[in-house]
């Protein structure tokens, strides 16, 4: 920034966020030079760009004459007063959330004559022609038939998409492709998709109800998180594993079924699903991974198939409304926070086959009245049973060769 802070409040049209001396304005546009040697620049953030805006071929800046061959990541993010862009055949590189929370943008034009990109067919949107993946839209898009990927970021955070269309040539939406789209409330997947990426359809806090199709395989990480008013979903057959904070935050889940397909559930699918009253675990399920139900506080019950061997850590942690649970004897052990905070539990059995209780594992069960402990146990962690105000009484077994710190601590209703 150097020299050019003085000039602030003289210049209506600054690039705030320069990174160089070389970064410049030309036109209400702001460019940073990215090759002196090939006399190359990208567009870049820096004003608030408003109205239709037409990227030049190339710009003039001291004596010298660059093509613009680029867009930044953010280039126009925020910018609520953008109508229309026009993209010059001169642009071979795009970056990522290039058009984020551009409210007003309705038209999307690549110059013909480019190599990289197009706007096949009027669609407002701008296509990588090779791969033939959409890169960047709006809320004015309509996606070509021919397009086959929808791209990372594409229509990330494009607050005024109440819907679209994904056609039946389209086979995978990438990464963050809807995130934070918070005005879409329905959307339909053609059953030609097989993968939805991460974080996809996160944040989509308007949409009630989505099909995923028979032809998907995954579920992504986090690609449904915190889809708020989402009250129900259908996991279709074809899906073998959901992914880690898949489901996360959904608070108006009410409920899900998890088809015999599945075999994982990654860490915190289901994590604060206040409103998920219940839930079933088919048998083809072999680990529920750390945290997966963490917050479910609406749970009232859950049946663990024999089929499960691990369950994480905190897995059932804040399901405050859970009263029973039977752990099945394919368990070995019960990991760290497993029924941390489970406040209205009462009753547990734990099988013969577990060896350990972690540390924290019944921490703050303070309806928990009495628990049997198996004589395969040998080690008891760390405030495993603390805070249990509601406990009287509890026989430790003669296998237990270890009780680590503060096991019992605060179990005031204790007598023996």
């Amino acid at each position: 920034m150097r020299k050019i802070k003085h000039l602030f409040t003289a210049l209506l049209l600054l690039c705030s966020v320069a990174v160089n001396a070389h970064d410049f304005e030309v036109d209400g546009i702001c460019y940073n030079i990215t090759s002196e040697t090939n006399k190359a620049v990208e567009v870049t953030s820096g004003v608030k760009y408003t109205g239709d805006v037409v990227i030049p071929n190339s710009v003039t800046y001291n004596g010298n004459t660059y093509s613009v061959t680029s867009i930044g990541d953010r280039a126009f993010r925020n910018c609520s007063g953008l109508t229309s862009i026009t993209i010059p055949n001169s642009v071979t590189s795009i970056g990522d959330w290039v058009f984020s929370k551009c409210s007003a943008l309705t038209s999307i034009i690549v110059k013909e004559g480019n190599t990289v990109y197009d706007s096949r067919n009027n669609c407002n949107a701008i296509i990588e022609t090779s791969s033939n993946t959409l890169v960047a839209g709006c809320k004015n898009t309509v996606i070509p038939t021919s397009v086959t990927s929808i791209g990372e970021y594409a229509f990330s955070n494009c607050s005024g998409l109440t819907s679209i269309e994904i056609p039946t040539s389209v086979t995978s939406i990438g990464n963050y492709a809807f995130s934070y789209c918070s005005d879409l409330t329905s959307i339909e997947i053609p059953t030609s998709v097989t993968s939805i990426g991460e974080y996809a359809f996160s944040n989509c806090s308007g949409l009630t109800s989505i099909e995923i199709p028979t032809s998907v395989t995954s579920i992504g990480n986090y690609a449904f998180s915190y889809c708020s008013d989402l009250t129900s979903i259908e996991i279709p057959t074809s899906v073998t594993s959901i992914g880690d904070w898949a489901f996360s935050n959904c608070s108006g889940l009410t409920s899900i079924e998890i088809p015999t397909s599945v075999t994982s559930i990654g860490k915190y699918a289901f994590y604060n699903c206040s409103g998920l009253t219940s839930i079933e675990i088919p048998t083809s399920v072999t680990s529920i991974g750390n945290g997966a139900f963490n917050g479910c506080s609406g749970l009232t019950s859950i049946e663990i198939p024999t089929s499960v061997t691990s369950i994480g850590n905190g897995a059932f942690s804040g399901c405050s409304s859970l009263t029973s649970i039977t752990i099945p004897t394919s368990v070995t052990s019960i990991r760290d926070w497993a029924f941390s905070g489970c406040s209205g539990l009462t009753s547990i059995t734990i099988p013969t086959s577990v060896t350990s209780i972690g540390d924290w594992a019944f921490f703050g069960c303070s309806g928990l009245t009495s628990i049997t402990i198996p004589n395969s146990v040998t080690s008891i962690g760390e405030n495993a049973f603390s805070d249990c105000s509601g406990l009287t009484s509890i026989e430790i077994p003669t296998s237990v060769t270890s009780i680590r710190d503060w096991a019992f601590s605060g179990c005031s209703g204790l007598t023996s």
